[in-house]
């Protein structure tokens, strides 16, 4: 199956947004991937409603909204109003997680999950049938730029297995720390989704970054 690339707007130029919003529209990009931050649930402060209503009145591909925030579930009307087309929360900020993810799917959306790095793949077994994306963090969330973090590779054959062994068709998608370098490996392992932020927009040809992201197999 083709590997699908999802920029993360988190790296792009905010005072160019809609350059390069245009910029993935007409590159060989999937998704939009829009992180969400509340500064508490981490440490940072990203895209409010506004500006993602601007990024979907410029998108014309599919967005993959993370919300790093607590008590997900009191903005899932917000999110779906707002054109997100698939939305995902984290496990460590969703007390009553089930009933979250059919919330999501209620609206129309498709419903992911995220887990932090130190969070266990297997805690998501009696659910993963519920579940469309599982977003594997690979750097701590909060800021763009980092390091990936190499224990990611077992973390996604783990759950490449969890999800064929449930007969399940749930996306893995990785977030953070995602290059030239590492894509490879981790779609040898089951990545359906690289989410992929300095590494294109910092590059001097993103579109041919992401090219070359697509390319790989």
């Amino acid at each position: 199956m083709e590997t699908i690339i999802a920029p993360s707007l988190l790296a792009a130029d905010f005072g160019n947004l809609e350059r390069d919003c245009k910029m993935v529209n007409t590159s060989e990009a999937d998704w939009f991937h829009i992180d969400v931050m509340d500064g508490v649930f981490v440490p940072n402060i990203s895209f409010g409603m506004p500006v993602l209503k601007s990024i979907a009145a410029n998108a014309e591909k599919p967005l993959d909204v993370h919300l790093m925030i607590v008590q997900p579930e009191r903005y899932i009307e917000t999110f779906a109003a707002l054109g997100s087309d698939i939305l995902t929360v984290h496990y460590e900020a969703s007390t009553h997680l089930h009933r979250t993810l059919q919330s999501i799917k209620s609206k129309g959306m498709k419903a992911g999950v995220a887990l932090n790095p130190h969070t266990a793949v297997d805690l998501l077994e009696p659910i993963v049938n519920e579940v469309d994306l599982v977003c594997l963090m690979s750097v701590n969330p909060g800021f763009g730029g980092q390091s990936f973090i190499e224990s990611t590779y077992e973390k996604v054959k783990k759950l490449s297995t969890i999800i064929k062994k449930a007969g399940a068709s749930t996306q893995i998608e990785i977030d953070g720390g995602v290059t030239g370098q590492n894509a490879k490996q981790l779609i040898e392992c089951g990545a359906d989704v690289l989410v992929a932020g300095s590494f294109v927009f910092s590059s001097e040809n993103p579109k041919e970054t992401i090219l070359g992201l697509k390319n790989i197999n």
